[in-house]
């Protein structure tokens, strides 16, 4: 019986999940379609997930704290951060992942060495990223609109900033987690503290895909190197798939067909 999974979130018509997903099970054989479910409310995401009839599935903005909620159990990184992307079901029960941080890091390796990082934004996907960047004891700032957030990050002894009560120094990597830019042409901080924190970085990353950002475009007028989400989401795409599949297919042939749909 074909095995059916999708992707949760609120934009998902942009998403390139299906597309990476069912590269890999046409490829390789595997009984099971990917498709997308828009989500408004991610109290809804377990019922849904069910009557939906599903294998699994991934999570995006802006539910993935939702998703940790939903969950019957809790494995590995997710328990640590609260942040669940992808979902197992196994004997009727809702297992969550997190896969975001081991892709992301997977994504910034031809970096080189990276000692300290700025984080823009608070949500989920900061949660996970700067947990597992402490983890390799690099030195995390966040820098997030309003304080109501933070207080996860003072927990976890990382320097926080308001757009307020910002104060620029040089970093290795600056992290855009926020949406802008997704749907928008907004900037995930006021110009001038963007301006200030590109001056001062080596490199750039944005967790958002398939464009250009804002933040992008300014950091490429810089000639900082850069990149998009598009290695993260491979990354985390590749751990999702093998949790599907429950290691039924090789990783490096998931990576091989997963890297191949980037260029449909």
């Amino acid at each position: 019986m074909k095995k059916l999974f999708s992707i949760f979130g609120d934009p998902v018509s942009h998403s390139r999940s299906p597309l990476m997903h069912n590269s890999v099970f046409k490829n390789l054989h595997y009984e099971a379609c990917y498709t997308r479910t828009h989500l408004l409310d991610g109290a809804k995401l377990k019922e849904t997930f069910f009557s939906l009839g599903l294998s699994g599935a991934n999570v995006t903005v802006p539910h993935k704290e939702a998703a940790f909620e939903a969950c019957d159990e809790v494995r590995g990184f997710a328990k640590t951060v609260g942040v669940v992307n992808t979902l197992i079901e196994e004997d009727g029960k809702l297992i969550g992942y997190n896969t975001d941080a081991d892709g992301f890091m997977y994504a910034i390796k031809e970096f080189g060495e990276i000692n300290s990082i700025l984080v823009l934004g608070a949500g989920g996907t900061a949660k996970a990223l700067v947990s597992r960047f402490l983890q390799d004891n690099i030195k995390v700032s966040v820098l997030n609109r309003s304080a109501t957030r933070l207080d996860y990050f003072k927990n976890l002894k990382c320097e926080c900033f308001t757009w307020d009560s910002f104060k620029s120094r040089k970093y290795d990597l600056i992290v855009n987690t926020t949406s802008a830019g997704l749907k928008d042409e907004y900037l995930p901080a006021p110009e001038d503290i963007i301006i200030q924190v590109l001056d001062h970085s080596k490199f750039v990353a944005d967790a958002i895909y398939g464009k250009l950002t804002p933040f992008l475009k300014l950091a490429k007028e810089k000639n900082k190197t850069y990149k998009d989400g598009a290695d993260m989401l491979l990354g985390q795409g590749v751990l999702a798939n093998e949790l599907f599949v429950n290691k039924e297919l090789k990783k490096e042939d998931i990576e091989k067909y997963m890297r191949a749909s980037f260029s449909l």
